[in-house]
């Protein structure tokens, strides 16, 4: 993920940390496809009958919102995605919103033959294997039960991560007893290392976990990386005197859709396919600590004119991610310093809140990408602190560590318990309550956005 390779990099920090077996692993070559179908029209399915794709806590958060289901909600035939299946073509998944089919093969002819099919509008090749990848076996998988005593602030609930909650008027609302019990949170990211064996994490209410590049409950990369873990702590951490998260009595999906062996296209179709599992369980609010704009070669790069919330895959799912009752937040990315600069996708789409970082004085990360979108909407839409955010490791360590992928959970914690005290609101009002509870929202600018919310201050707000 281009917008945080902090995945990546902690991988490799974490093999000088705890031992690693590294090496080049061949690949047996594979192409993946993306179909995109003319129409639904053979679907067994009827918006009369929800219950047989949607949860019903899916169908009742839509209801208290005044949201009508639509075509988009409807699965993709499956009379059509079994024309994709044989002659060594695999279908690994399809996307009901954007009505996308995804098929990979060990050769590409097989692929190329299937986008002359009469229901396929269009076709886009989103993968194809490296001749290699890092072989990267995790050997010694030690998880410290304590904390040292200079982790701990005595007598101080919240610890090293007071002040990340305080700055946003999370301890406000926290008193008052929000603290995102019955709202259900998704986190769409790349692994999460010891996240069921971490005594900090022991208290956090999983509902349960997928692996949508593995196509499994759990695959065998599920706990490769720890870049969830310290998300998901952000979150759900409760070690009181050392750290407590922003919504330590939310409920949670684990769900991971980023291939950390390679940076290709598919990645999109499979953070849609986690979002719309997301959607179907009844989730409430969505966390992605990830973004995209560089692909490996030969699969083409996005453009600084494509950031327009409706060009990207990704970003066309995001977009619609509040017309099903869900609130997506998005880290704006780590690109400040690079050439780029700019925000990723999905954090050019419309509807959510992209997420910038700041330091613990309130001021900007220097990493921290900038807006505006391509059609000159703000971003991105608010900060909180990305920048030194206390966390815990996949190790069960208390750490300190710096990405938007942190401000990011910070802030979906924080939207869950404002939504828990005003259970009444949609998505988009939620949404703009946060907007305009920050510190900037009479000058919203492309560096802070609407700035530091103050959640507090919003829940006051929302209540008259």
């Amino acid at each position: 993920m281009t917008t945080n390779k902090l995945l990546i990099i902690a991988v490799f920090m974490m093999a000088a940390l705890c031992g690693y077996a590294k090496g080049k692993e061949p690949v047996q070559k594979t192409y993946i496809y993306r179909y995109y179908l003319k129409d639904k029209k053979t679907s067994k399915h009827s918006l009369a009958k929800p219950t047989e794709f949607l949860s019903q806590k899916s169908l009742d958060r839509r209801h208290r919102q005044g949201l009508s289901l639509d075509s988009t909600d409807l699965p993709v035939p499956e009379k059509y995605v079994r024309q994709f299946a044989g002659s060594g073509s695999k279908v690994l998944g399809t996307s009901r919103w954007l009505n996308t089919v995804l098929v990979s093969a060990p050769d590409s002819a097989t692929l190329v033959r299937l986008s002359a099919l009469p229901i396929v509008s269009k076709s886009q090749c989103v993968y194809v294997s490296p001749d290699s990848i890092e072989d990267i076996t995790l050997l010694r998988q030690k998880v410290h039960t304590d904390f040292d005593r200079w982790d701990s602030v005595r007598n101080d609930h919240y610890g090293m991560a007071r002040r990340q909650i305080e700055m946003l008027g999370g301890v406000a609302l926290h008193e008052a007893g929000f603290t995102g019990r019955g709202i259900t949170i998704a986190i769409l990211d790349g692994g999460f290392m010891n996240y069921d064996r971490i005594p900090a994490l022991q208290r956090a209410h999983i509902l349960g976990t997928h692996d949508f590049v593995e196509q499994t409950t759990e695959g065998k990369d599920f706990q490769s990386i720890d870049h969830g873990t310290k998300v998901l702590s952000a979150i759900a951490a409760y070690a009181p005197e050392v750290i407590v998260g922003t919504a330590p009595d939310a409920s949670l999906w684990l769900l991971r859709s980023e291939d950390n062996a390679s940076e290709q296209p598919v990645e999109e179709d499979y953070w849609v396919m986690a979002a719309e599992f997301a959607d179907s369980v009844g989730a409430d609010v969505l966390n992605s600590s990830l973004g995209y704009y560089k692909y490996d070669e030969p699969l083409p790069s996005y453009r600084l004119r494509d950031l327009d919330g409706n060009t990207a895959f990704v970003s066309r799912a995001a977009s619609m991610l509040a017309s099903k009752g869900m609130i997506l937040c998005n880290s704006a990315g780590n690109s400040g310093m690079g050439q780029w600069k700019k925000i990723g996708v999905p954090a050019d789409a419309s509807n959510i809140l992209a997420v910038g970082a700041v330091d613990g004085n309130g001021i900007i990360a220097a990493f921290s990408s900038v807006g505006p979108s391509q059609d000159l909407r703000v971003k991105p839409d608010i900060v909180a602190r990305g920048s030194n955010t206390a966390l815990i490791s996949g190790r069960g360590r208390l750490v300190h560590d710096m990405g938007t992928s942190f401000s990011s959970p910070v802030t979906c914690g924080m939207v869950a318990c404002l939504w828990q005290s005003l259970p009444h609101l949609t998505a988009y009002q939620i949404m703009e309550l946060v907007r305009q509870s920050g510190d900037q929202h009479d000058a919203p600018n492309n560096i802070y956005g609407n700035g530091l919310p103050n959640y507090w201050e919003a829940y006051q707000k929302g209540k008259q």
